[in-house]
């Protein structure tokens, strides 16, 4: 079975599907984009802002389930330009620890974003932790 988890301060969306789903052990965050929670307008222009604003949101989801960015095994991001990975790193290695989590990310058209990011948190331990 598995237990939805849900954020009023994560942006909101109308969209068929949940923020985040705790099945056992793991807690899988649907995608999120670099969106301002409030105003769900984008956060500036690049890609190093929206890269730093869709790990925010994913810490405010998995906050809800009283773990942190620090949980995260696995990352999937999709980028809209090949030209941004290495700012997208840059952002992205500001803000996850090591050892990071294990990553797949793939350049794709999604839209108007230039990025977006889904997860998924072990939440036994922190990546790092001895079980």
């Amino acid at each position: 079975m598995s237990q939805p988890i849900h954020s009023s301060a994560a942006p909101q969306f109308p969209l068929p599907f949940s923020q985040a789903l705790r099945a056992g052990d793991f807690v899988y965050v649907s995608g999120q984009v670099g969106v301002d929670p409030v105003t769900r307008e984008v956060v500036g222009e690049t890609i190093e802002e929206q890269t730093l604003q869709c790990l925010r949101n994913i810490e405010t989801i998995l906050a809800e389930a009283d773990l942190t960015l620090d949980h995260i095994v696995k990352i999937n991001a999709f980028l809209s330009r090949q030209e941004d990975f290495p700012g997208y790193n840059q952002a992205y290695q500001s803000l996850m620890k090591q050892p990071f989590p294990t990553r797949t990310s793939i350049g794709c058209s999604i839209g108007s974003y230039l990025v977006e990011i889904d997860a998924i948190a072990y939440a036994v331990t922190r990546r790092g932790e001895s079980l």
